[in-house]
């Protein structure tokens, strides 16, 4: 993903999209040699950056500084390099590169992401834990449903980010305002030599579909799309990220943490979640970016203003490279979690018994007990067990008072029974292995033979 923003992977962008002009102009008849089209495209990584740097500071013009400096090299072909062209020719187009080539690069480790969780979802898809509401105790589901509302959000991510990703259009080659009108006067009039080397150009980008329409600038709404479902990702990463933080501060569940890593430099026991710590920052960062986006959309006077420029080169880069950092983090992060049953039992344990209320009273209904009568006599035992938890910092005696009570003789054999944690998570682990079956797995079939791989951290 660096890469993909380099100025080697700008500039080297650029001289191709010269070299796809001449190529069309010289099919569709303008006065281009192949031996000039050749030469351009022989020279379009031999960049001499330093002399660039001097026509820029000359020119104060980024383009016109690369096209004095491609021209130094090609020779021959100097006199037809950006012919009919302007700035955003190379610009935009560049920039619509950069955008489909980043969503792909990001797509593929996103698929990386969801095949871990998935495994993790799958493998944990009937280990009882508590559920949460409103940040507190609620009735049970299991460790791999609650991973199933992580991986759904990612496949959802997955299907926007690929929807803006086929969305991209090319710009093409359209003028400085976007008539066309200097290419319509290359051909002398002939529209239909025009639309054909627009579509050609297209083509040899590695696009199907233009833009029919434009200023000097392809709209930036296209802009704010794509930075949209960036940052709908990173809303899906920091949730993850914060639930993963809130369940290792129980200690249910833990982030990769190695043998020589150290937690804090003053308390020695610490097992910080950094990871996830790292990925909420990056995750938050990433959110606030679409406002760039909207407020440059908004602000663009006309066929087009300058003050797009600055910004986009900061905020279309920094969005890609922070969600490229968020899905990093949380391969990591998925291939190395660990779960520990036997903390989670123990919160269950303390939990349990006052969920298991309904199902205690429908045992005795069954063995004639009022039902009324039996709701008093548990109100009474649990309000008791609940003072004991809270006030004197016990545990939760509820079981222990129910099984010594005489009014519950008539189920006492059934009591271990109805406290069964598998006996209260529904349809979970069936609700898992559907959802992984009809949603998950369609998705990660069409990066079959792309999943391999892991993510190891340098700090």
């Amino acid at each position: 993903m660096s890469f993909n923003f380099s100025d080697t992977k700008k500039f080297t962008t650029w001289r191709r999209l010269w070299s796809y002009l001449a190529r069309a102009e010289k099919e569709l008849g303008l006065p281009v040699t192949e031996e000039q089209v050749k030469e351009l495209e022989a020279n379009i990584e031999n960049i001499d950056y330093e002399r660039a740097a001097r026509e820029e500071r000359e020119t104060r013009h980024d383009v016109m500084a690369h096209i004095q400096t491609f021209a130094a090299v090609c020779p021959k072909a100097a006199p037809i390099i950006h012919l009919g062209a302007t700035s955003c020719y190379v610009g935009d187009n560049t920039d619509l590169i950069t955008l489909r080539d980043g969503f792909d690069i990001l797509l593929v480790k996103l698929a990386k992401c969801i095949h871990r969780f998935a495994q993790f979802s799958r493998e944990h898809k009937s280990l009882p834990t508590l559920g949460f509401t409103h940040l507190q105790p609620a009735q049970l589901t299991t460790v791999g449903k609650r991973a199933s509302l992580w991986l759904q959000e990612l496949v959802m991510d997955e299907r926007a980010i690929k929807r803006a990703r086929d969305d991209l259009r090319f710009r093409g080659i359209k003028g400085t305002t976007g008539t066309q009108a200097s290419f319509l006067a290359l051909f002398e009039g002939d529209h239909e030599k025009v639309k054909k080397l627009d579509v050609r150009v297209t083509e040899l980008a590695g696009f199907s579909k233009v833009y029919p329409v434009c200023g000097q600038t392809y709209s930036r709404k296209v802009d704010v799309e794509c930075l949209n479902v960036l940052a709908s990702l990173g809303a899906t990463a920091h949730k993850i990220c914060t639930d993963l933080r809130l369940l290792a501060s129980r200690k249910e569940m833990e982030e990769p943490f190695e043998a020589s890593q150290v937690g804090s430099s003053a308390m020695p026991y610490k097992r910080n979640p950094m990871r996830s710590e790292r990925c909420c920052a990056l995750a938050r960062f990433l959110m606030s970016l679409p406002a760039n986006a909207l407020n440059t959309a908004a602000t663009q006077w006309m066929e087009r203003t300058l003050d797009d420029s600055a910004n986009r080169r900061m905020s279309l880069g920094e969005s890609f490279l922070a969600a490229d950092g968020c899905v990093r983090l949380l391969q990591n992060i998925s291939e190395g979690l660990v779960v520990y049953p036997k903390v989670i039992q123990r919160y269950i344990a303390q939990e349990l018994p006052f969920m298991a209320s309904e199902n205690i009273i429908m045992a005795m209904v069954k063995a004639g007990g009022s039902r009324q009568v039996c709701h008093e006599q548990i109100r009474v035992l649990s309000q008791a067990a609940g003072n004991r938890v809270k006030q004197e910092g016990g545990e939760n005696d509820l079981v222990e008072q129910i099984k010594a009570s005489t009014y519950f003789a008539p189920i006492h054999s059934q009591i271990d029974d109805l406290l069964d944690p598998a006996t209260f998570i529904g349809r979970a682990p069936q609700q898992v292995e559907e959802f992984l079956k009809s949603e998950v797995d369609p998705v990660l079939q069409e990066y079959e033979g792309e999943l391999e791989g892991t993510v190891t951290l340098v700090i």
